[in-house]
């Protein structure tokens, strides 16, 4: 498998007002931890300007490999459900161009935005110059020592108290 795109934790920003730009959140669940030896099971993304969502984007991902058990159980995803669903070279298209021109925003943003770029190489697609928001060096940088545990999903999830629990499916 040829070598992922090198993506920038920040690329350049646009000139303009916060509450103008438009964020593509994006979560992926995966067959394990590392774009090395796993795969993308689900993309999920919402695109949002203003607190205003403008779009959704949700689909199932055949891997082309087993669900491990250990994986079925965190995501829920099975390799019954994933059997039918879009390989990667027929979704990361679609995604690409939903995302197209928005804030990539991810919790822990090398993980998804690792898999996301490895699967765009195998599929022979450029990787855009996104700017990257990461939710976990924000909440490191915004938030005083000790006013959370950590800077899990979950955490913050019930510090800022948000009317969605995290859960592990995109």
């Amino acid at each position: 498998m040829p070598a992922p795109p090198v993506w920038r934790a920040m690329a350049p920003w646009p000139a303009t007002s916060l509450t103008r730009l438009e964020y593509v959140v994006v979560d992926v669940e995966t067959t394990g931890w590392s774009p090395a030896d796993a795969r993308i099971t689900e993309i999920g993304a919402v695109r949002v300007r203003g607190g205003q969502v403008l779009g959704e984007f949700s689909t199932l991902v055949d891997p082309a490999m087993p669900i491990p058990p250990d994986i079925e159980a965190l995501t829920g995803i099975s390799s019954s459900m994933v059997a039918t669903a879009p390989s990667p070279a027929e979704v990361l298209p679609a995604w690409l161009q939903f995302a197209q021109g928005g804030v990539l925003t991810a919790h822990n943003a090398p993980f998804d935005l690792g898999f996301l770029t490895a699967a765009s190489a195998s599929a022979g697609l450029p990787w855009p110059d996104f700017a990257v928001l990461d939710t976990v060096t924000v909440a490191r940088q915004v938030l005083v020592r000790g006013e959370v545990p950590d800077c899990k999903l979950g955490t913050l999830a019930a510090y800022f108290e948000t009317p969605a629990a995290p859960s592990h499916r995109a």
